[in-house]
């Protein structure tokens, strides 16, 4: 059974692995055997990641815009030799009431969220199905409903959805699986400033939460182990909440 989670010789590519979720995924990850390359835009954030992982770790700093995609990609074929695992995690959010929202400030969180995520996808294809491979695409409860102060979120995450979906079915014959995972609210540097922003969040998520409590990055490391790891090797296209009940509570 333990050789199903082990990922002895694979190599990740963990995006915005050098906090939050992202660390947390990539810590599960590396406590699996695999070694796994961070990135994130923060290069002292990287540095402070990098003493928690250890020494099969590594880190490429920039943004994924643009040529940054396929920077981190070949970093860590580089660095690795091979690419078998991608977790697309980098994300932004800004929290504003739809119709304040410059065009702008909608394009900024479209384009880390969505489609650095596509470029991200497109530069690891070649190398995932040189052996089969795993992506694991970031979603959000925002994925399954609405949230008024977070249109623009909402609807990259939804979309996260259904690339994973169409990237699922347009793969699967070269042996990549491509899966998603919904975070619920989850107690990381993003939704501190959100409780600073938005009065009453704390409670009310506490409130609505059947498992009583915020999660913490860790609750995300055992489905990314799992959805990386040959247990999942016939799970492909789905979108598993991760969220002590958030999303199916009344």
């Amino acid at each position: 059974m333990a050789a199903l989670f082990d990922l002895t010789g694979k190599a990740a590519l963990v995006t915005g692995g050098n906090g939050g979720i992202g660390l947390g995924m990539a810590q599960g990850l590396a406590a699996a055997g695999a070694r796994v390359m961070i990135a994130g835009r923060d290069a002292e954030k990287n540095r402070r990641a990098l003493e928690i992982l250890g020494v099969s770790a590594d880190a490429v700093a920039g943004d994924l815009a643009g040529d940054g995609a396929p920077a981190a990609v070949a970093a860590t074929v580089e660095r690795f030799g091979r690419l078998d695992i991608l977790i697309n995690n980098a994300g932004i959010n800004i929290r504003k009431a739809p119709q304040d929202l410059q065009m702008a400030e909608w394009q900024a969180v479209l384009d880390t969220n969505l489609t650095a995520m596509f470029a991200c996808c497109q530069a690891a294809y070649p190398h995932l199905k040189q052996r089969g491979g795993k992506i694991i695409n970031i979603g959000s409860m925002t994925s399954l409903f609405g949230v008024a102060f977070a249109a623009p979120y909402g609807a990259s995450k939804g979309a996260a959805v259904q690339l994973t979906q169409s990237l699922a079915v347009a793969w699967a014959s070269d042996n990549i699986q491509v899966n998603a995972i919904l975070p619920g609210w989850i107690d990381t540097d993003l939704t501190i400033s959100a409780r600073a922003q938005v009065s009453g969040l704390h409670d009310k998520i506490l409130g609505r939460t059947p498992a009583g409590r915020w999660g913490v990055p860790q609750d995300l490391a055992g489905t990314a182990v799992f959805l990386a790891s040959p247990a999942s090797d016939f799970v492909t296209g789905t979108a598993i909440p991760v969220d002590g009940g958030y999303s199916i509570a009344g």
